[in-house]
């Protein structure tokens, strides 16, 4: 396994890895006070059960902490390159025979390795560019406050006693509103469409996902949609 850029920082998992404090290009990024929106038994490996001890939903922290503890568990570490860029991959000559492909790599000190697999899987996600469609904004050009993309927020820092609208509802947009709302003057919350927002914590303290259920996926595919849109407004509407 390869990691898929050349990086200047250490092993993830080490004191100095730290993505929440600085954005590097092509990567993924994090903000400091971001707590996964999925319960920890829903997350887990179904070989290697989140510690008892663990939120139910956890900090960043907490989750870079489980995967190095599956990763040693497994003895996993010692088959991944870390620093290595991936700079070619393709079919073998024979690859029609054997289906095999060859990688190309470059270490970290500059050297170039030919690589053969039977297999390629290609898992380097789809958040590490940021989508910053300016062009749907007329006048943006001339706009004289700052704005970014989320990729780029770290804390509300830069907040203090402003206004502040976050576009979109999405996950990160409803966390950096929660947030910048403690130190803004205002903030707006700009959506395409209406939305329904739903606690992370359901009756009796328990959370919501434990009720994501395949008896619940039979209801909905067996009961009227306008009784279940009733019901749910009806329960969303008592929680606020």
């Amino acid at each position: 396994v390869f990691t898929p850029k050349t990086q200047s920082r250490p092993t993830p998992g080490s004191p100095h890895y730290d993505l929440c404090e600085v954005s590097e290009p092509n990567r993924a990024s994090i903000y400091r006070s971001l707590t996964i929106n999925i319960w920890k038994e829903m997350m887990c490996y179904s070989d290697f059960p989140i510690p008892a001890d663990y939120p139910n939903y956890m900090h960043h922290s907490k989750i870079l902490k489980y995967f190095r503890m599956y990763a040693e568990h497994f003895k996993l570490l010692q088959r991944i390159r870390f620093q290595t860029l991936v700079r070619r991959v393709t079919q073998r000559p024979d690859f029609s025979r054997t289906g095999q492909w060859e990688v190309v790599v470059e270490t970290k000190d500059g050297n170039e390795e030919s690589h053969i697999f039977d297999a390629i899987i290609c898992c380097s996600g789809h958040f590490n560019y940021p989508n910053l469609p300016l062009k749907d904004f007329p006048g943006i050009e001339s706009f004289e406050g700052k704005y970014f993309h989320s990729w780029d927020y770290k804390g509300p820092e830069d907040m203090y006693g402003k206004r502040v609208v976050v576009i979109g509802i999405g996950n990160s947009g409803g966390d950096i509103a929660v947030e910048s709302s403690r130190v803004a003057e205002e903030v707006f919350l700009s959506t395409r469409s209406g939305a329904w927002v739903i606690r992370q914590v359901s009756d009796n303290g328990l959370p919501v996902d434990k009720f994501n259920t395949r008896f619940v996926h039979v209801l909905f595919k067996l009961l009227p949609m306008s009784f279940l849109n009733w019901l749910g407004e009806k329960k969303l509407n008592s929680m606020y």
